[in-house]
C-alpha cells in the first residue's frame, strides 16, 4: 500500500495509505473503518489516485474553511474600509477628485516613473581615427 501525503484539520501533514479500487469494493468495510479513524484513504485505479475517502470530521474542516458566512467576509470588509479611511487617504481622494485632467496625467506619469527601474546609459564607443572611410 503506498502513501499520500495531506495536511489534515488540526493542520498537521499526515501520510495516508493507497487502496486499490477493487480492494475497497471487496473490503469497504474495513476501509470505512480506517478512514473514520486515521482521516482518510486515497482510492487508486491503476496506480493512479483517483477518489479520497474523508472522514466526517475532515470533511467538514474543509467544508467550513471553504465556506465563508457573509458576516464573515462583512466583517473583513469592514476592517479593510476602516484602514483605509485615514485622514492622508482622505485627503489623497478629496485632491484627484478636485485636480484637472493635466493634473491627473502628470501624477500618473510621475507614478509610472517611480515603478520603472532607472535605464542604464551605455557607454559611447569611441571610434579611432579614420574608421568610417
Amino acid at each position: 500500500m503506498s502513501k499520500l501525503t495531506f495536511r489534515n484539520s488540526r493542520g498537521e501533514l499526515v501520510d495516508i495509505p493507497a487502496v486499490a479500487a477493487t480492494t475497497v469494493k471487496n473490503e469497504f468495510g474495513a476501509i470505512l473503518e480506517h478512514a473514520t479513524h486515521g482521516g482518510a484513504v486515497a482510492i487508486t485505479r491503476h496506480d493512479t489516485p483517483k477518489a479520497v475517502l474523508l472522514s466526517y470530521e475532515e470533511f467538514a474542516s474543509l467544508v467550513k474553511v471553504r465556506s465563508r458566512t457573509l458576516d464573515d467576509l462583512g466583517a473583513e470588509f469592514d476592517t479593510l474600509l476602516a484602514r483605509m479611511q485615514t485622514p492622508k487617504a482622505r485627503k489623497g481622494v478629496e485632491a484627484a477628485f478636485k485636480a484637472s485632467p493635466a493634473e491627473l496625467g502628470r501624477a500618473a506619469a510621475k507614478a509610472a516613473r517611480k515603478d520603472r527601474p532607472p535605464l542604464r546609459k551605455r557607454a559611447r564607443r569611441s571610434l579611432a581615427p579614420g574608421a568610417l572611410k
